[in-house]
């Protein structure tokens, strides 16, 4: 069968490549002006690549090849079209630093550990399953451990306009990629160590979605790491275990119910207009916000405020359902993306605020996190943080049994603090609101008892249980001292 795909493929690519044009390469009458404004916002979303050692793969006439020759070390330009390589070399060949190559990625022979950076762009989707799941495997043994893959494809159905006889094209969802990419694990010989893909950042690619309407051109940027050999966890990524154990997406409504529309953490609306009216938002000030949940806060941002807003989440179910609304709510200035706020990448200065809502706790080197937040904000910009924290050591048994079942990082909001100031903030305030949460969760089991019966029919009793006891437990711990809440304030 994969034989006949591969023909199939290739007949259906003998038949777009005949004059090597954009247009004809994109299948797309509009390829110009979509290229225009897709090739910066692409490559704005890559790391640094000065020293990299790059693998282009589909590289077709060269779209992406002429930008990323002037940022790599080394690029090898794979296409299996004939014309389109020539057209490419035609092109760029003058540079010193490009290698050109007419071949089949599917029987590409590259040296294993020895590229930087893999870059592919609409290429995936014309692989089978079953070469799509090879692929992955000789890709990760290609990068170096640390090396990242970017990639982007037509998720769900075709994009372009252009005529086409027969389509032997592979329409997955986000979902399968994402799956795919993090479930393969490859073997190194050498360290006998086993290696796989985290995911860094997945996001729309805007462009598609102002010039065409069409939210299904998705890309990925993903990085070759060590899996861990602990046989007993049932998820390869911290990632899966978020979507599958805290976030599954029954789990993310029941909190909502429970916070109130369009929120997951502490509080919901009042808790996020009153942290919210602390930094004084301007009309068109960007805005970050880490570990946006269902995107409620950010909503609330852009409507109140008319700011701009990039929400980020390492769930990819509480991003699917924020993406959703944002399509209904028609708002433009607010995007999402999954991403993983410890490796993604932003230019210095390129926000105002960064807002972050009961979300670090899930991350281990808090100061290292909020230096990449001091460089990422403008001079003057200002963070925002509430998160859950701890009271001093020792803990009663049972909040270590709790903080380890989690995998939560916690500190005292006094230590909490002391970060934010090493990582170069000025003017820091680090509240203690322990008092205020307590207060809150009081009125949030008041709420859900008045609509228990709602609830119940919504979700089922067990669900009720389940948050109400949770919900219980928490202001045990909050009542005992040992869980605390802070609120945290700091300017660049």
């Amino acid at each position: 069968a994969d034989s006949e795909l591969r023909s199939s493929m290739t007949e259906f690519w003998k038949e777009h490549s005949k004059a090597a044009t954009v247009e004809e390469m994109m299948l797309d009458s509009r390829a110009k002006e979509l290229t225009q404004q897709e090739l910066p916002e692409i490559l704005s979303l890559l790391p640094c690549l000065s020293k990299c050692k790059m693998l282009e793969l589909g590289a077709g006439i060269g779209r992406y090849t002429k930008h990323l020759v002037t940022r790599a070390q080394h690029v090898i330009a794979v296409d299996f079209m004939e014309n389109f390589v020539e057209k490419n070399r035609q092109d760029n060949g003058h540079h010193s630093n490009v290698t050109f190559l007419q071949a089949d990625v599917t029987k590409l022979e590259i040296p294993e550990n020895s590229i930087d950076f893999i870059f592919s762009n609409w290429l995936l989707m014309y692989l089978s399953n079953e070469e799509l799941q090879s692929f992955v495997e000789k890709m990760i043994s290609w990068l170096r451990p640390g090396g990242f893959l970017f990639f982007r494809e037509s998720c769900n159905q075709r994009s372009g306009d252009c005529k086409r006889d027969f389509n032997p094209t592979c329409y997955r969802t986000q979902a399968q990629y994402s799956h795919i990419m993090t479930s393969v694990q490859v073997k190194d010989p050498e360290s006998s160590q086993n290696f796989g893909f985290d995911i860094v950042l997945k996001k729309q690619v805007q462009t598609y979605i102002e010039m065409k309407n069409n939210p299904n051109q998705i890309c990925w940027l993903l990085e070759k790491v060590l899996r861990s050999s602990n046989t007993n966890s049932k998820f390869n990524t911290f990632q899966q275990f978020l979507d599958n154990q805290q976030y599954t997406s029954r789990g993310i409504l029941r909190y909502e119910k429970m916070f109130g529309a369009g929120y997951v953490s502490t509080g919901g609306p009042v808790t996020t207009k009153e942290f919210v009216s602390l930094l004084n938002l301007k009309p068109g000030q960007k805005v970050l916000d880490v570990g946006c949940g269902i995107g409620g806060g950010d909503f609330y941002m852009a409507k109140t405020f008319g700011v701009e807003v990039l929400g980020m989440d390492l769930s990819e179910n509480m991003v699917d359902i924020a993406m959703e609304r944002a399509v209904s709510e028609k708002l433009p200035s607010v995007q999402f993306e999954v991403s993983d706020a410890t490796k993604r990448t932003f230019s210095d200065a390129s926000f105002d605020v960064i807002y972050s809502r009961d979300t670090i706790l899930h991350i281990s080197d808090k100061l290292a996190l909020f230096k990449r937040f001091h460089s990422w904000l403008k001079p003057g910009g200002k963070l925002l943080i509430s998160d859950y924290c701890c009271g001093e050591k020792p803990w009663t048994p049972q909040f270590e049994a709790y903080v380890k079942q989690r995998g939560y990082i916690l500190y005292t909001p006094p230590q909490y603090g002391k970060f934010i100031q090493e990582a170069g903030f000025s003017n820091v305030r680090a509240e203690d609101r322990t008092a205020q949460f307590i207060k809150v969760i009081e009125d949030e089991l008041q709420r859900v008892d008045a609509i228990k019966d709602e609830f119940i029919e919504e979700f089922s009793e067990e669900d009720y249980l389940a948050i109400v006891n949770g919900w219980r437990e928490k202001l045990g711990r909050s009542r005992s001292g040992d869980q605390r809440w802070g609120l945290f304030l700091a300017t660049k």
